[in-house]
């Protein structure tokens, strides 16, 4: 379980991140809804490692997260822009990271690697470069890569913003495959097609602070009770 309490972040007088409080279940998946510039990519960013906060406190499964740890193995990030490794083949964007990181051999990195491309549908542009690959084909390469160094999490940024609707719904399908797969997922996106498409906790935000959550079940069932959700999914 991912509990966070209190959780803020400041840059200079700017409020990035208000006394977040959240708690995530494990194989659960939770989409943080939101413009841009409300704190919700800067939340996944901390999760991973990747920013710090200055107060509150991280605890996964009863162990407090150090607010300063530079890389935490619990937790995978797929970027916005996939962050590949453009110099790289295809199969070499997941078999690097596990030589240099987890210290696998070529062999058993390649092994692995070759096991989620053929799950990803990649396996036949293993020696292409990523250039080749078109975005739905990159968005998948960045899971792969992702789920190779066996995260317990899985934060995935705008998952959707370069996508076509038929490739959103491929790419919802691997979610909710992700979380039946035993991953908890959390998103952060302005989209919300996902939110239609997902067993999911909604929690929108607004300058940096959580203002309403609910699960789409419930949503959908009573959208009046949930106004400010429902005026952001209208566009209102």
């Amino acid at each position: 379980m991912l509990i966070l309490t209190n959780v803020a972040k400041k840059i200079n007088d700017r409020i990035i991140l208000h006394a977040i409080n959240l708690t995530i279940e494990p194989r659960s998946i939770h989409i943080f809804l939101g413009s841009s510039g409300v704190g919700k990519s800067t939340l996944l960013r901390i999760l991973c490692g990747l920013e710090t906060y200055d107060s509150g406190t991280i605890s996964l499964d009863g162990t407090q997260l150090s607010p300063t740890i530079a890389h935490r193995k619990a937790f995978g990030m797929v970027f916005q822009h996939f962050n590949l490794f453009k110099h790289l083949t295809v199969l070499n964007n997941i078999s690097f990271p596990l030589q240099k990181i987890l210290n696998y051999s070529k062999e058993a990195a390649e092994k692995i690697a070759y096991e989620l491309l053929r799950k990803y549908g990649l396996e036949s542009h293993a020696d292409q470069s990523v250039a080749d690959l078109s975005g739905g084909q990159k968005q998948r390469l960045a899971i792969g890569r992702t789920l190779a160094l066996s995260p317990q999490i899985i934060c995935m940024d705008e998952p959707t913003s370069a996508l076509d609707p038929l490739l959103t719904s491929y790419i919802a399908t691997t979610i909710e495959a992700l979380a039946q797969e035993g991953y908890t997922v959390i998103i952060a996106t302005h989209d919300t097609f996902l939110i239609e498409k997902l067993n999911c906790i909604i929690h929108l935000m607004s300058q940096g602070s959580i203002i309403e959550s609910a699960s789409n079940a419930d949503y959908k069932k009573h959208p009046e009770q949930y106004q400010k959700l429902d005026a952001f999914i209208r566009g209102q």
